[in-house]
């Protein structure tokens, strides 16, 4: 990794460049740069989200992502380089295989709504999306290993599967649900 920095404003991306962990340059708006960015928002979003009532185990689980994030980043930051190794994409699978099996199956589409911290899980899962979209995108310009991609698509599934987990969480007592959408074909079965 490049030096840590100790000064925060250093005015070098005055210009709308910034430096990468090999220190070479690049634009503010580069894929490369947007993808880091996408990755970092979503990091933040997840912080965001351990700020809320849940489970030990969704908590020990979205901290230890917090970290394989940082590396992802770091990973982005240093083009050929490889940070992120597919153990963490397996653990995602695990950890989704595990929650969903707690789960009860879905009769229609859901919204991204019930509890607050569901609804913050959701957001987690769009903001992991576009990041894939960003990395694909910059796979299709330059080389990159196939981690990154299967990690963030792992990832938004396993936040709408945490979504489902946090909406039935009531630290107070009860059982909550997935706010369903109200479509058309719900209604006919439930009205049968």
């Amino acid at each position: 990794m490049g030096q840590r920095l100790t000064q925060i404003a250093t005015r070098t991306g005055d210009n709308g460049s910034t430096g990468l962990g090999d220190n070479t340059r690049v634009s503010k708006n580069s894929l490369r740069i947007h993808a880091m960015g996408d990755v970092d928002e979503l990091n933040s979003h997840i912080g965001l989200l351990l700020c809320e009532p849940m489970p030990d185990a969704v908590r020990e689980l979205l901290v230890s992502i917090q970290h394989q994030l940082f590396n992802l980043g770091g990973e982005l930051s240093i083009p050929g380089y490889e940070l992120l190794k597919l153990d963490a994409v397996l653990a995602l699978e695990e950890a989704l295989a595990h929650f969903n099996a707690q789960l009860p199956t879905l009769q229609e589409f859901i919204l991204p709504a019930g509890s607050r911290a569901a609804a913050q899980a959701h957001v987690c899962r769009t903001v992991a999306r576009r990041a894939e979209r960003v990395v694909v995108a910059l796979a299709n310009q330059d080389a990159l290993k196939p981690t990154p991609q299967q990690y963030l698509n792992r990832l938004s599934d396993l936040m709408f599967v945490l979504a489902r987990v946090l909406n039935r969480y009531r630290p107070e007592g009860g059982v909550g649900d997935d706010v369903y959408w109200r479509s058309e074909r719900l209604k006919q079965s439930t009205a049968d």
